[in-house]
C-alpha cells in the first residue's frame, strides 16, 4: 500500500473512493461541505433520510454522487462537533480502513486530516492513519493451506493537504507511519506463528535477516555452549528439558557516535511455555505460542529503528528458550546459579520467564547502557490488575519512567506505573538460596519485577509485563496486537530527537 499527500480539488479527484467526515448535528466537515456544494445538496439530502447520524466511526458508503468524479463516497462519522481527542481519531480510522476492506476501491483519497484529534497536532493524525490502515488490513495466512481471507484491493492512499505547508508534516507522518507499521506487522507475525515453526532458532534466524535487510544492523547468536561458559545457568535451566536449543540473540544498531552508551531493549522469547515439570491447564495451553511476544516486540521495534536509521545506538537483546517438561527438565526445589553469581530456588517452574531474563539483563551490562527495557509476558497477575488496556511498568529510574509513560500517552500504547518497593522483596526469600523464582499468590507481577530489579542495580532500568496487551486470547480470534512495538519505538524516536 502506497500513501502520499496531495493537494487536490475532491470534487474533481478520480480515485475510486473519496472518504469525507461528517459530524452528529449533521454538519459537514470542509471538504465534506465542498463535495456537498459540488453535488448539488447530495449529501445532505442523504443525511437528512436519517442513514448515518454521524456518530463516531459510524460509515455509509455511496456510490455515483452527482458531479463528483470519485467512484464512491465513503462517508464517516466524527461525532461531536465540539469534542475530538487521539482515541476518538484512532477509533474513527479503525472504523474507515474495515468500511473500505468491504468494497473494491483500489485508490483513495482520505480527507480525514482535518477531523479534532484534541491537541495532537496534523503529523499525529496522520501517522495514525497509516498505521490504522495497516493494522486494518493486516492478515496471518501464513499456515493456511487455502486462503478464506479476503482479498486486499487498496493500494493507493492519498492523504488530502488543506494546506501545501502541510505538507512536511504529513510526509514525515507517513514515513514514520510506514516504518511503525512495518515493525508492528513483524512482531505480529511472529506472535502468531505456532511454535513448532516459531522456535529459538526461527527468532535467530530473523534476527539474522534483518543484518541482512539493514546495514546499520549486526547481529550475533549465542549458542547454548557460550551460555555456559559465561555462567548463564538460571537460563540453561529453563532450556534443559527440550529438545530445542536456548539461544541468545544480539543485535546493533549503530546509528549514533561510536561511543555513545546504546539504549537497550531485553526480550522474553519463551516459543512456547508448557510451565515444565510445573505443568500449565491443558484448556488454554495452546495460548503459550504468545509466550514470546516480548522477543517479538523487540525484532519489531529493532525493525522500524532499522527503517528509520535512527541517529541513536540500540542494542536488543532477546533469550529464546521452550520450557517443556522431561527427564532432563528442571524441578520444583531445583537450585541454579546465574550469571551475576547469586542463587535462585525454582519453587515453580512455570515461572521461568524471569529466569532466562535475569541472566540477559546481567549480560547487557558490558555494554554500559543509557537506558535497559525488557519486555515479557510475564505474568498472570498482571492481567487482573490491568486487564488488556495498559501494560505494567516497573522503573528504578523516574526519568525513563516518565519518558516511558509521555510515549505510552503519545501513541495510545500505555502504561501503568507499578510500585517496586523493597517492602514485597522479603515474598522472595528463599531458604537456601538467594532468593526464589516466585513470591506466592500474592503480588505476582510486582514480585516477579522485583525479582529482575536484583539483576539491574548498575544502570537505568524499566520492566515492561505485557501479558495483558500482547495478544488477544480467545479461541479462533486470538490474535498477536503488536504491542507495545509503538510505545517502544516512540521513547526511542523521542531519545534520537534529544
Amino acid at each position: 500500500m502506497q500513501f502520499n499527500s496531495r493537494s487536490v480539488n475532491p470534487a474533481t479527484a478520480k480515485h475510486q473512493c473519496l472518504v469525507v467526515g461528517i459530524y452528529e448535528d449533521h454538519s459537514l466537515s470542509v471538504t465534506a461541505a465542498l463535495v456537498n456544494a459540488a453535488s448539488s445538496g447530495h449529501l445532505q439530502r442523504i443525511l437528512k433520510r436519517g442513514d448515518i447520524a454521524g456518530k463516531t466511526g459510524e460509515t455509509l458508503l455511496l456510490h455515483d454522487v452527482p458531479n463528483i468524479k470519485a467512484e464512491r463516497v465513503l462517508l464517516v462519522g466524527l461525532g461531536p462537533v465540539d469534542a475530538g481527542d487521539g482515541a476518538r481519531f484512532v477509533k474513527i480510522a479503525a472504523a474507515t480502513i474495515t468500511a473500505l476492506h468491504n468494497t473494491g476501491s483500489k485508490s483513495v483519497l482520505c480527507c480525514l486530516g482535518e477531523a479534532p484529534a484534541g491537541d495532537k497536532n496534523l503529523y499525529w493524525k496522520t501517522r495514525r492513519l497509516v498505521e490504522q490502515f495497516y493494522a486494518g488490513l493486516y492478515q496471518f495466512n501464513a499456515m493456511r493451506g487455502t486462503s478464506t481471507a479476503k482479498a486486499i484491493n487498496l493500494t493507493q492512499v492519498d492523504l488530502l493537504l488543506a494546506d501545501k505547508t502541510d505538507n512536511k508534516d504529513t510526509k514525515r507522518g507517513i514515513k514514520d507511519g510506514n516504518a511503525v507499521a512495518a515493525g508492528t506487522a513483524l512482531a505480529k507475525d511472529l506472535g502468531n506463528m505456532p511454535a513448532n515453526i516459531c522456535t529459538p532458532t526461527y527468532l535467530a534466524n530473523t534476527a539474522k535477516g534483518l543484518a541482512k535487510d539493514y546495514a546499520s544492523v549486526t547481529t550475533q547468536i549465542l549458542e547454548e555452549a557460550e551460555m555456559k561458559k559465561l555462567g548463564m545457568g538460571s537460563l540453561l535451566s529453563v532450556s534443559q528439558g527440550s529438545a530445542e536449543p536456548a539461544k541468545l540473540i544480539v543485535m546493533h544498531h549503530k546509528g549514533g557516535k561510536a561511543k555513545e552508551a546504546p539504549h537497550v531493549l531485553v526480550g522474553k522469547g519463551i516459543t512456547f511455555d508448557t510451565g515444565g515439570i510445573s505443568l500449565k491447564p491443558p484448556a488454554t495451553m495452546y495460548e503459550m505460542i504468545y509466550d514470546m511476544c516480548g522477543a517479538a516486540a523487540v525484532l519489531g521495534t529493532m525493525r522500524t529503528v532499522a527503517e528509520l536509521n535512527l541517529p541513536i545506538n540500540v542494542i536488543c537483546v532477546i533469550a529464546a528458550a521452550e520450557n517443556m517438561p522431561s527427564g532432563t527438565a528442571s524441578r520444583p526445589g531445583d537450585i541454579v546459579k546465574t550469571m551475576s553469581g547469586q542463587t535462585v530456588e525454582i519453587l515453580n517452574t512455570d515461572a521461568e520467564g524471569r529466569l532466562v531474563l535475569c541472566d540477559a539483563l546481567t549480560y547487557i551490562d558490558k555494554f554500559k547502557p543509557a537506558t535497559v527495557i525488557d519486555v515479557a509476558t510475564l505474568t498472570g497477575a498482571v492481567v487482573v490488575a490491568l486487564g488488556a488496556h495498559a501494560s505494567a511498568v516497573y522503573a528504578n529510574d523516574e526519568e525513563l519512567a516518565r519518558n516511558l509513560n509521555q510515549a505510552g500517552e503519545d501513541t495510545l500504547d500505555r502504561v501503568w506505573r507499578m510500585p517496586l518497593w523493597e517492602d514485597y522483596q522479603v515474598q522472595l526469600k528463599s531458604a537456601f538460596a538467594d532468593m526464589t523464582n516466585t513470591g506466592g499468590r500474592d503480588a505476582g507481577s510486582i514480585t516477579a519485577a522485583c525479582f529482575l530489579a536484583r539483576f539491574t542495580r548498575k544502570y537505568r532500568w524499566a520492566h515492561l509485563d505485557i501479558a495483558g496487551t500482547a495478544h488477544r486470547a480467545n479461541g479462533s480470534d486470538k490474535a498477536s496486537t503488536g504491542r507495545p512495538v509503538n510505545l517502544l519505538c516512540q521513547y526511542l524516536m523521542d531519545q534520537a530527537a534529544h
